[in-house]
């Protein structure tokens, strides 16, 4: 962790924090999920640095130690995708691999679409492709499911204000830890569904713990509920939403996101092939939505299987 070197880019005006490792010729970008961050891919930064790769993750505009948009609740997944380019191009990066995690799955797949010459080939965990539409969700779940509570402006900021930063992070890592998803009573809401003395699953740390809460104390939760949670419904005008790059898709077997109507179909049925015709999917039984925290060896070995492939 001690290697891992800080750096801010400019990105228009903000300035965006970059953690990265390695200098080999091929690059490695890492796009984090929710309530993750930078840090969440210390394991994979690490072990793709001493295979010879460089690695990068940097906290999205208003996540972690990047600067805030002036307005977040205008944040979008298309200021996501702008700011990746710029990376790139700041960097002199022509040609990258794409890691992404949870609903960084979304950007690693649309920059693939949309930028398919800067993209060697895309691993995404927790997450396959979903092509952009307007949600469901609303039709299919019950009130209480906690995305649809989060999309409702002033809900989610008025349950996680109850609590400092770390708590917030810890029950979300509770929660989506589980095979269930996380879905309130009428009258409750979803922070209440973590007991306060629910112990960390047992491969988060409370040393891991306090660093996400440092970095979402500086960072608050305003742009991470516009993006994702607000901003799903969002249209991108892709001439054609097929993934052409190669694919890998890690999924946990325990994963809470196998119980979303359509997801069965968009990792292990024909749909997936569809979308994604050069995708290959491997499941770690055990794993759940962090399985890159929970299983790093296995997860940084298939990575490494995949980059030595496409390399």
């Amino acid at each position: 962790m001690d290697e891992i070197q800080h750096k801010f880019v400019d990105v228009g005006d903000l300035k965006l924090h970059i953690a990265e490792i390695g200098t080999g010729p091929n690059v490695v970008v890492f796009l984090h999920g929710f309530p993750e961050i930078w840090y969440s891919w210390r394991h994979q930064m690490i072990a793709v640095a001493g295979a010879g790769f460089r690695a990068i993750a940097f906290d999205y505009r208003g996540y972690g130690l990047s600067d805030s948009p002036p307005e977040p609740e205008k944040t979008t997944f298309t200021h996501l995708l702008n700011d990746l380019l710029a990376i790139l191009d700041a960097l002199s990066l022509s040609k990258v691999f794409l890691v992404g995690k949870d609903f960084g799955a979304r950007p690693a797949y649309l920059f693939s679409i949309l930028h398919p010459e800067r993209v060697l080939g895309v691993i995404t965990l927790g997450v396959p492709h979903v092509p952009p539409g307007p949600s469901r969700y609303h039709k299919i779940l019950p009130e209480g499911f906690y995305i649809l509570r989060w999309q409702k402006p002033g809900r989610a900021e008025a349950d996680f204000g109850r609590f400092d930063a770390k708590t917030v992070v810890r029950n979300v890592y509770i929660l989506f830890s589980k095979s269930e998803v996380p879905i309130a009573d009428e009258n409750q809401e979803i922070m209440d569904l973590v007991e306060p003395g629910t112990p960390l699953p047992s491969w988060f740390s409370e040393e891991d713990l306090a660093a996400y809460g440092a970095l979402y104390e500086k960072s608050g939760f305003q742009t991470a509920l516009q993006v994702p949670y607000r901003s799903f419904g969002e249209d991108f005008n892709l001439p054609d939403p097929v993934v052409k790059v190669p694919a890998l898709l890690i999924m946990g077997g325990k994963d809470y996101v196998f119980k979303f109507p359509g997801i069965e179909d968009l990792t292990k049925g024909e749909k997936a092939k569809e979308l994604v015709p050069n995708l290959e999917v491997t499941f770690i039984p055990e794993g759940t939505h962090f399985v890159q925290e929970q299983f790093p060896e296995q997860v940084n070995q298939l990575i490494l299987d995949f980059l030595a492939k496409h390399t």
